[in-house]
């Protein structure tokens, strides 16, 4: 009941005054005042004390009857309640809890600075003194005082004045937020100062922009909280369809793989069925022929103990010599054909399966590569001329049928699938070489069709026509990180490797002072001095270097004669061990060759630095006329 009460004197409080209301009154904007409270406060504008609502004109106020019945209820209970208290469970009398009143009242009173003694009646905050009714007559009569503002009583006039010059602090400084007094103010030119009235409206205009904008800022939050919940449902939902498709995909593949290994064992298991017959047959065979021996054992035994000579003759009449032949044991083996075919398919399967579950992130890199475009300017390239111009490249010089012939290009096939590199080539049956190629027609006949892997390439590095044409970018491209990516020298790897046989390629060179092709194992460092090709044991290769033609290997140099051609040939003989370079032109000539005993696959390397430099990889092969 306590508690109850408490909460209806709590809301029939007065925010103003902060006592239960007198002559309660309710403004348009829903809220109660005190009726003399609220004229208080009403002088310059017409604004809500409690929700800072303002309105044009002085809103007219009526008494609210029903507050006004439930605040003297309240007075009754709390003064009923009061006494229980202090006799039952306080044991005190009647007076002392209206002397503790009296006492809390005289404390908040403020007393009339003349006398001393009686309420004072108003403030002037001119005079900065308090006056009870009779002393406050000069002010409300002389005209002397008519300038000097009036308020209610305050009993923190001391907090008013300023501290330095003792007098009242009715100014406010909008650029130190300081409240100060008339002789501070004079500090403060420079600034904007208002008075304390106009102060406080510019900061309730200035906080209730502020208000304003934080309610549209949580409206906003509100708004994309909602928008991300709902694209993390939707996330949700796709991600549980994808995975219930996913969930069907790999049952089928597993239902399809148990299939194939119930058949599989199947026939494995019929097999030995039917091996496991023969050995039954055999077995039976065996043991008819031991009883037949047995049988013929004791006939002979029984003849060996008779001891009448007549008698053991006519016995051994008889007895007929039906000795069977020596036991014989069959070849009963598994068809060890059937065997390794099955035996064949599953690693097959298995590898299979391996391939495409290693390759899987690789393919969808690539994939993600093939749709750049790079465009001449995006790759810092113009119309490019050969070194030579009165030689033009093969691709140029017009088709004469009559008098040209097309050689069949030997090796690897382009990929089948233009979004991805091909995979590593693998060793090849080559024809036996001749115990020497010098002519391009022998040459072409180990011909390949390459293509670079854009995982290896440095971000400078430009691949475009399916990863046949390389070029140095300007600015570095987005490629995505990885190991197999060369961060410090603007290098590129074929994406075929070649571990056993002859194989042979051509590609053409445009521009560049600064560039080189060659091969390297894939092990090659990817960052470091030593990632750059032929400057280590795992590369080979010849570099332009300021114009001159120059071979590298194991960091070691070799100054070479430069040609006057664009077109280049790489011949790789693993077999017999060793690279050699041409240059294509009316005659096919050799430039260098390196001598080698190699041990891990080998892969086409290109070395770009300057931009301009172009290398394009030949598609197709023809004999010069």
């Amino acid at each position: 009941m306590a508690k109850s009460l408490e909460e209806m004197v709590e809301e029939l409080t007065c925010s103003i005054c902060l006592s239960l209301f007198s002559t309660p009154v309710t403004i348009p904007c829903g809220h109660n005042f005190c009726s003399q409270c609220l004229e208080l406060t009403w002088k310059d504008s017409y604004t809500c004390p409690q929700c800072r609502c303002s309105f044009p004109s002085k809103p007219e106020l009526r008494k609210n009857t029903l507050l006004s019945n439930l605040v003297n209820l309240a007075q009754n209970a709390q003064g009923e309640e009061g006494t229980i208290d202090q006799e039952e469970q306080e044991g005190i009398t009647d007076e002392e809890p209206e002397e503790v009143e009296e006492e809390r009242v005289r404390e908040e009173m403020v007393l009339c600075d003349s006398c001393r003694k009686n309420p004072a009646s108003k403030t002037c905050l001119t005079c900065m003194a308090s006056f009870c009714q009779d002393h406050l007559l000069p002010h409300l009569e002389s005209p002397a005082f008519s300038d000097h503002q009036l308020c209610q009583p305050l009993g923190d006039l001391k907090q008013r004045k300023c501290m330095d010059h003792n007098k009242l602090m009715d100014h406010y400084c909008w650029d130190h937020s300081k409240i100060m007094c008339c002789y501070c103010a004079l500090n403060h030119k420079p600034c904007k100062t208002y008075t304390l009235q106009d102060g406080k409206k510019n900061k309730e205009l200035q906080y209730t922009k502020l208000l304003q904008s934080l309610n549209q800022k949580i409206d906003k939050a509100i708004n994309i909280a909602e928008e991300i919940q709902m694209e993390q449902r939707k996330i949700t939902e796709t991600t549980r369809r994808k995975k219930e498709l996913l969930d069907a995909e790999y049952e089928e593949i597993k239902t399809l793989i148990d299939e194939e290994r119930r058949k599989s064992m199947a026939k494995i298991e019929e097999e030995e069925k039917k091996l496991n017959n023969k050995f039954n047959f055999t077995r039976n065979v065996l043991s008819k022929k031991k009883k037949e021996f047995e049988f013929m054992r004791n006939k002979t035994q029984s003849l060996l103990q008779e001891q009448d000579d007549l008698q053991f003759l006519k016995r051994a009449t008889k007895l007929r010599d039906t000795t069977s032949k020596e036991p014989y044991k069959p070849r009963i083996e598994f068809d060890e054909k059937l065997l390794q075919h099955i035996y064949k398919n599953t690693i097959s399967l298995k590898e299979t399966i391996k391939s495409k579950l290693s390759n899987a992130a690789e393919t969808t890199e690539s994939r993600k590569m093939s749709e750049l475009e790079f465009t001449p300017e995006q790759v810092g390239l113009t119309k490019l001329k050969p070194p030579n111009s009165s030689k033009k490249s093969s691709e140029n010089i017009p088709e004469k049928p009559h008098k040209k012939k097309k050689a069949k290009p030997f090796g690897s096939t382009p990929p089948t699938n233009p979004g991805a590199p091909p995979p590593e080539g693998k060793p090849r049956k080559t024809p036996y070489p001749p115990t020497t190629l010098d002519t391009r027609d022998q040459l072409l006949k180990y011909a390949a069709i390459l293509s670079v892997d854009a995982m290896t390439a440095h971000k400078k590095i430009a691949l475009y026509e399916r990863f046949t044409k390389i070029a140095v970018s300007d600015t570095p491209i987005n490629y995505q990180d990885g190991p197999q990516r060369f961060v410090s020298c603007s290098q590129v790897l074929g994406a075929q490797g070649f571990s056993a046989g002859i194989h042979y390629w051509e590609l053409e060179k445009e521009g560049g002072n600064f560039s080189g092709f060659g091969v390297a194992y894939k092990s090659i460092a990817r960052f470091g001095a030593e990632s750059r090709l032929g400057r280590n044991k795992v590369s080979w290769c010849i570099e332009w270097c300021n114009g001159k033609l120059q071979s590298w290997h194991d960091d070691k140099q070799t100054d070479l004669t430069t040609p006057t051609t664009n077109k280049y040939g790489v011949l790789l003989n693993i077999d017999e061990g060793y690279i050699a370079f041409y240059c294509i032109g009316k005659k096919c000539s050799q430039i260098y060759k390196f001598k080698a005993r190699f041990t891990e696959p080998l892969y086409p390397a290109f070395w770009m630095f300057t931009s301009k430099t172009v290398f394009t990889l030949c598609q197709s092969y023809q004999l010069e006329p």
